[in-house]
């Protein structure tokens, strides 16, 4: 059967509408774990090639609509396909000090700095652009469901994450991190009032002052 070459475009009209408009060099960036109460709060910046010569890229989309085991392999397959990507992140103790939205824009901004490309336009999840970031920048609520390189930047983003709340569970067994992945479930919370903070919990919030 003969390869087709599949436009972005047809899976990702946000993205392409920008890409009409002459930016062939789009960055997406997306984070993961802003919402936790442990952990490092992580950050990625994908650029994805204009045509893909794969139906894999299909499967492409936001990270918390696709299972564990689907996003470890399709980290592999994007950072394969990927024209530059990056993966960065904020740790807790900086958290602590500055504060969770100024850490998150931190990660987003080191993950755009890390790249070797420089983008012509870059498409944050969330309602609002890097502050510090000075080239060509849109925010696009929900953008991890209407942009591909923002899904992408996802998948990156949420499995080195959950790769490190795992490795961080051999020092920390006691919490469960590797099942919660520092998120406040309800097995988590418990955990706390057990044992106390550990020291990659954030403290600096109002949970932990009760």
């Amino acid at each position: 059967m003969e390869d087709k070459l599949f436009n972005i475009s047809e899976f990702s009209n946000l993205e392409f509408k920008f890409r009409k408009l002459g930016y062939s060099l789009i960055a997406g960036v997306d984070e993961v774990g802003r919402g936790a109460i442990a952990g490092p709060v992580f950050a990625s910046a994908v650029i994805l090639p204009p045509k893909i010569e794969d139906l894999e890229i299909k499967k492409i989309k936001d990270s918390k609509l696709i299972s564990p085991q689907k996003r470890e392999e399709l980290f592999d397959y994007i950072c394969k396909i990927a024209l530059d990507y990056s993966i960065s992140c904020v740790e807790v103790e900086e958290i602590n000090r500055i504060g969770i939205s100024r850490a998150t824009f931190k990660a987003m901004l080191k993950a755009l700095k890390s790249l070797k490309i420089k983008p012509q336009l870059v498409l944050i999840d969330g309602p609002c652009g890097i502050p510090e970031y000075k080239g060509l920048q849109k925010a696009i609520v929900d953008g991890d469901k209407f942009c591909l390189s923002i899904s992408a930047a996802s998948i990156l983003a949420k499995v080195a994450r959950d790769r490190y709340m795992k490795e961080i569970e051999n020092l920390y067994p006691q919490y469960g991190f590797s099942q919660h992945k520092g998120y406040a479930t309800k097995l988590h919370l418990e955990k706390i009032k057990k044992y106390g903070p550990s020291p990659i919990h954030r403290i600096y919030y109002k949970c932990f002052k009760k």
